[in-house]
């Protein structure tokens, strides 16, 4: 695949990639923004930070002119690409007649419906505007329901970066102790010891782990991504899930369920329908509104009612009317139609990159979900926990991510693949031709 920049009339000119200014722009931005971008997570990629002019689809056009598939997907928002037309149009209608009234407006009340009828757990629920924020209503609701204090996370899981919450979510293996007993690892400088106290630690999809820790008597609630995607894309083992919420039924915790990444990825019920386990409370953003920021917080609704009942959650931007419209605008576009067709293409580049790598000699596992898949180098088998996937070869997956961007295709270098419904046959074909030349550069 023949690498293209974009010419100043939008016609395609073939060359080689070039990051000469977005070099330059991220320089002039850090003398007003730290670090030159807004999230520590947009730092410390090859050649470095990339910045955008606009989006076409799967596409993204940086400022340097190059054209790229993008896999990134706003870290898995943009589940209809980067310009879907009913969102687009919807956003534009909704901004015409107001930005943010601090009321209620009926397209809430919509949006409310559609993810109550969509998600099993969601009897009720609330919005706000990131899945930091909801994940600590989340944590809030248990300790109200329950009056227990310990909320039990699990190694390489992810539920934002407030201080009670960012530990051991990608720790060294050097400092993470031993596997039955896992040490917490705080997520940051700064970051204040005393906020980890009420929090338990263990390995994921270690069921007997879990019921012997819940046998305390002492945790308020169990928080977990169904399916592990923040590190690798796991599936749960069998009967993990069922496990889980039954040992939680046994010893008066809360399941929560963090479908922040698995929520419209999996399926539109997420992968607590397609696993068929319902959860207490359920956590959801990113592609819940294409890229707009929403999050939810839904679940039972005696859980829930609690925030009207003396429990606190507010938000000045909660059910802003115009990320709502997004929001209905997406779930609308979020047919099974949809899933069919795109989870057929994301299948095809999953296997093929798969094959890429076995015919090229490359050791690697390619595992996950049509929507969201994980690629590992230098792993023997499939991942099972955090610490299989900590143990594969990072240097040189970084290597393989670097090769590809100068082919114009941008992946996550911690080794997600994310696939919008923009990433037809043409873009999969294109991609896998990158892929094999990428990894030819790099053996």
């Amino acid at each position: 695949m023949e690498a293209t920049q974009v010419a100043g009339n939008g016609t395609q000119q073939a060359g080689a990639l070039r990051f000469e200014e977005l070099a330059r722009q991220i320089a002039q931005n850090a003398r007003y923004i730290a670090g030159g971008v807004n999230s520590n997570f947009r730092l410390g990629m090859q050649p470095g930070p990339l910045v955008f002019e606009r989006g076409e689809g799967a596409y993204l056009i940086d400022a340097d002119g190059n054209r790229i598939i993008d896999y990134y997907c706003g870290m898995g928002a943009t589940v209809l690409g980067h310009t879907p037309a009913p969102v687009i149009e919807a956003v534009k209608r909704q901004a015409e007649k107001g930005i943010l009234f601090a009321g209620q407006m009926p397209v809430e009340a919509e949006a409310a419906q559609l993810i109550c009828e969509r998600i099993p757990s969601a009897e009720r629920l609330r919005f706000g505007s990131s899945g930091s924020e909801v994940a600590q209503a989340a944590m809030r609701l248990a300790r109200a329901a329950t009056g227990k204090r310990t909320i039990v996370k699990f190694e390489g899981h992810y539920h934002g970066w407030f201080d009670n919450i960012l530990w051991s979510t990608a720790p060294g293996l050097n400092a993470a102790g031993p596997d039955d007993a896992p040490t917490p690892v705080i997520g940051s400088r700064g970051q204040d010891p005393a906020a980890g106290e009420g929090l338990s630690i263990l390995g994921w999809n270690d069921l007997a782990a879990l019921e012997a820790r819940l046998a305390k008597g002492d945790v308020a609630a169990v928080l977990m991504e169904p399916a592990m995607c923040n590190q690798g894309a796991i599936a749960p083992a069998p009967g993990y899930l069922e496990g889980a919420l039954a040992a939680c039924r046994k010893h008066g915790a809360i399941l929560i369920f963090d479908e922040v990444i698995t929520g419209f990825r999996l399926g539109r019920g997420g992968a607590q329908e397609r696993f068929g386990v319902t959860p207490d409370l359920t956590i959801m953003a990113k592609a819940i509104a294409n890229g707009f920021p929403v999050a939810a917080i839904a679940g039972r609704a005696d859980l829930l009612d609690l925030f009207a009942d003396g429990v606190l959650h507010g938000g000045t931007f909660n059910a802003q009317p115009v990320s709502m419209a997004a929001l209905v605008a997406t779930q609308k576009a979020l047919t099974p139609e949809h899933y069919d067709r795109s989870s057929a293409h994301g299948q095809r580049l999953q296997d093929g990159i798969r094959t890429i790598l076995a015919e090229e000699g490359i050791k690697a596992q390619v595992a996950g979900f049509p929507l969201m898949f994980h690629v590992a180098f230098g792993l023997d088998a499939p991942a099972r926990n955090y610490r299989d996937v900590a143990r594969a070869d990072k240097a040189a997956y970084s290597r393989f991510a670097h090769a590809l961007l100068k082919r114009g295709v941008r992946v996550l270098e911690r080794g997600a693949w994310f696939v919008s419904s923009e990433h037809d046959a043409g873009v999969v074909d294109a991609t896998l031709e990158a892929v094999r030349g990428a990894v030819r550069e790099i053996k």
